[in-house]
């Protein structure tokens, strides 16, 4: 049995009904048979056993009391996955969906995508089963200090630094960072996301959905193709949706769908992002409230996204939402490229038709790593007091993004896996952190 196998198995047998968690690890490890029989001592040293096994699991009860004296108790995690390159970094997910699995599959994920942007970070994630949906102001600071009274013995500026992530906004982080600084007694850029008042960074909000379009526009870029004059469809219309229309409204494509978790819209003359911002940004609705503002568009309550024909596909909205049937329906309608925006958007089966027919497709790990770069810039303008220009932080973040799409791309081609991402941005990912941990010992 080879070396990948082995520990595959190791993994299904050790992490039970961990469903999300099993298909990331999966999907990664199957992608670096290469770069491991290149490499025995990678299997010398065991990278792959430990870089499967997080340095530390953290979970722990969160009570509060609702605006009715009603004690409610959730359950919070953080899981400190490995910091061979950097603190830990990953972001804090407020859904009544989140469980150990999920957390530990982002976590995972946040490895080789921080490891991707070039920069000092290691791999972590958080959150709790939550729902901030719904509540009042008052009960989400109640539940925010509750969680940062435990997580906080946890956290600094040199070992895990969290951001917001579904659920957790500058609302949320503010009373994070409050309840953090109030027990700590120290001002110190322990979280990001922050709001621009109290050490925030222009163009975090907009860096996911604004550096997945500079890395897929860079895809396109090499095969003498462009955002100009294409067709697009989103999923999604949270920050990264929102911000991925923007800039692929800027660089000349017309986006005509968008969705939320009760149904999606089609805008055949471009989505009006105004309106968007002001339903979803302002009032925090729903997107049936979208015909108000367009009477033509159309609203869906059932269906998908995905059986819009469209030329490029940037699925931003949650995990696993864009299946084999979904990706059959886009390749039958000539899609000829496709961007994650969200975190493991695409299901196995769909990724494999995607590379298989010759449609261009940038992995989650890559394409949506910049948000987490930016975090990393709000790190660095922290640790130095200061704060940079919009202009700054989004110059930065495109070479960032160009960067990244060159080294998948140099990774894959190195492997003889030209122009599969997917490969390449697993063996970009993973060699730098693995290198890291064969140079720092067995720990």
């Amino acid at each position: 049995m080879s070396y990948i196998k082995e520990v595959l198995k190791e993994i299904e047998g050790r992490n039970g009904e961990q469903a999300e968690f099993k298909q990331a690890a999966t999907e990664v490890l199957e992608s670096l048979e290469g770069v491991i029989n290149e490499h025995p001592e990678y299997r010398t040293n065991a990278i792959l056993e430990r870089i499967v096994e997080p340095d530390r699991q953290i979970m722990f009860r969160v009570p509060w009391i609702d605006d009715k004296g009603v004690a409610h108790v959730n359950r919070g995690f953080r899981v400190q996955f490995n910091n061979a390159i950097g603190p830990y970094k990953g972001g804090l997910r407020l859904h009544p969906s989140v469980n150990l699995s999920i957390i530990k599959f982002l976590g995972f994920e946040q490895i080789f995508k921080n490891s991707l942007t070039g920069l000092p970070i290691g791999g972590g994630k958080g959150g709790s089963d939550f729902d901030p949906k719904g509540k009042s102001d008052r009960e989400i600071f109640e539940f925010c200090r509750s969680f940062m009274t435990e997580l906080y013995r946890h956290l600094g500026a040199d070992i895990d630094v969290p951001a917001g992530d579904i659920g957790t906004g500058a609302r949320e982080i503010g009373y994070m960072y409050g309840t953090y600084k109030k027990i700590t007694n120290s001002y110190e850029g322990v979280l990001t996301g922050k709001s621009l008042q109290y050490g925030g960074s222009l163009a975090r909000t907009e860096a996911t959905g604004y550096g997945l379009v500079y890395l897929t526009e860079e895809m396109l870029k090499a095969k003498g193709q462009s955002f100009n004059g294409k067709k697009v469809v989103i999923s999604g219309s949270g920050n990264v949706a929102i911000y991925a229309a923007e800039k692929a409204m800027n660089l000349g494509a017309k986006v005509v769908t968008m969705s939320d978790s009760t149904g999606w819209i089609l805008d055949e003359a471009g989505i009006d992002l105004a309106a968007i911002k002001e339903i979803k940004e302002v009032k925090r609705g729903r997107l049936s409230e979208y015909k108000s503002y367009r009477p033509k568009s159309e609203y869906h309550t059932s269906g998908r996204v995905w059986q819009v024909p469209c030329d490029i596909a940037l699925p931003c909205a949650t995990q696993n939402e864009l299946n084999g049937d979904d990706a059959a329906t886009l390749v039958k309608n000539k899609v000829t490229a496709v961007g994650e925006g969200a975190n493991m958007p695409s299901t196995p089966d769909a990724m494999e038709l995607f590379v298989s027919k010759g449609v261009l497709f940038a992995p989650a790990k890559a394409a949506n790593a910049g948000g987490v770069a930016t975090s990393a810039l709000e790190m660095s303008q922290n640790s130095q007091r200061l704060s940079w220009t919009f202009e700054k932080v989004d110059s930065k973040l495109h070479d960032i993004m160009k960067n990244i799409y060159h080294n998948m791309a140099a990774a894959a081609e190195q492997y003889g896996h030209k122009d599969n991402f997917i490969i390449g941005a697993n063996i970009a990912g993973f060699k730098k952190v693995a290198d890291a941990m064969v140079a720092q010992g067995i720990q």
